[in-house]
């Protein structure tokens, strides 16, 4: 069973028989480092579960600057909503920053998974909320948290990132200068150091 099917199982409570049933005609597609999934002005199509690797989304600015919106490790779901949604053209660009494996999550299957299955009904429904949620917190945390309390939830969130992410784009997601974000990171460690 890989990595989706399993997560269906686990994380979202559906049946073996419904994940077999849902998930048969699923696409998974392969992207090598460095290339995008999407790009802007295209519709997104599908959203992208990650079984392998890791994929950011990013947007660029009037200048040119980027600016990190998300990042999706393993078992993570990325996509751009209002495109997937709403069929507006995209405003982000989505890149793998490691080889990634995805499989393709169109409407299709969301509209069949609900008729199917009340657990993934539920499990979708509290997906969506809890979006809903990080997107909130990561507002507040930019407008008005100070860059080191952004750091740390930038490590409580993505845990494991750490040594896969260069330093830039950590700096980029939590809208501060790379050197900025070094100024934090020595300043954690020591005062870390003092009190142990």
């Amino acid at each position: 069973m890989q990595a989706f099917e399993t997560y269906l199982l686990k994380i979202a409570g559906i049946s073996i028989d419904e994940v077999m049933l849902l998930t048969s005609e699923l696409k998974r597609l392969s992207f090598e480092k460095g290339e995008l999934l999407l790009k802007k002005g295209a519709i997104c199509r599908h959203s992208f579960f990650v079984e392998k690797g890791l994929l950011r989304s990013y947007m660029l600015d009037e200048s040119g600057k980027e600016h990190v919106i998300q990042f999706a490790p393993e078992n993570w779901f990325i996509v751009d909503r209002s495109s997937v949604y709403f069929n507006d053209a995209s405003e982000s660009y989505i890149e793998a920053i490691e080889d990634t494996e995805v499989v393709l999550i169109g409407e299709d299957f969301i509209c069949k998974a609900n008729e199917t299955s009340p657990a993934f009904r539920r499990f979708n429904d509290k997906l969506l909320h809890n979006h809903i949620r990080h997107m909130q917190k990561r507002i507040n945390l930019l407008l008005g948290a100070t860059a080191e309390v952004r750091y740390l939830r930038f490590i409580e969130m993505y845990p494991d990132l750490l040594l896969r992410v260069p330093q830039w784009m950590i700096a980029s997601y939590l809208g501060i200068t790379p050197e900025s974000l070094s100024r934090v990171r020595k300043e954690l460690a020591h005062n870390n150091f003092k009190t142990n």
